[in-house]
């Protein structure tokens, strides 16, 4: 059996493969996430989960090493994990009755095999009042999350509805990573 590293300390991305039954170990590495303003959100995400895979990727010839980047577009504009509670309320306050999308960057490295690619959700969000925000910030959940907010959490009741990868909005698109690892394992 092939063994597996996820390069990331997210808990979130670490239940998901623990939920397909899959034997890895977590290596994260801090890597540089600075946005490149002439790179669109697909672009930069892109980049994102590549840097996170490829990362020391000669110390782990043999393993299967997987890097994932998550983010939240709203008109072009990207909205990473809030500063603090007024970035987190503006970043809420932005997204209340709108639409926007989540993107992951995933990229699945093997020996000389390289698999890379961007999946995209869309997140209708409810009509939020300046008290639903600030209730919900109160819950500390916003904090350490793309977009300020965990659908797979209390942030589930801000969101009207979805379309696409529910892994994906959690922050690691289960479907795409399957197929992946189904050619490779």
């Amino acid at each position: 059996m092939k063994k597996i590293i996820l390069k990331s300390s997210s808990p979130r991305r670490k239940e998901i493969l623990e939920k397909l039954n899959l034997d890895f170990i977590i290596k994260a590495y801090d890597v540089d996430e600075t946005l490149l303003p002439n790179l669109s959100p697909y672009e930069n995400v892109k980049r994102l989960g590549y840097l996170k895979a490829s990362i020391n990727k000669e110390l782990f010839k043999d393993y299967i090493q997987i890097g994932c980047d998550t983010i939240v577009v709203l008109d072009n504009i990207i909205y990473g994990k809030p500063k603090n509670e007024q970035d987190a309320f503006d970043m809420l306050k932005k997204l209340s009755g709108r639409s926007h999308e989540v993107m992951s960057g995933l990229t699945v490295i093997y020996n000389d095999i390289t698999y890379s690619d961007v999946v995209i959700s869309t997140v209708t969000f409810k009509k939020l009042t300046d008290e639903d925000i600030k209730e919900y910030i109160k819950t500390k959940e916003p904090f350490g999350k793309a977009g300020a907010y965990a659908i797979q959490g209390i942030g589930n009741k801000l969101v009207e509805k979805y379309e696409g990868s529910w892994t994906n909005i959690v922050g690691l698109p289960q479907e795409l990573l399957e197929e992946w690892l189904d050619k490779l394992l």
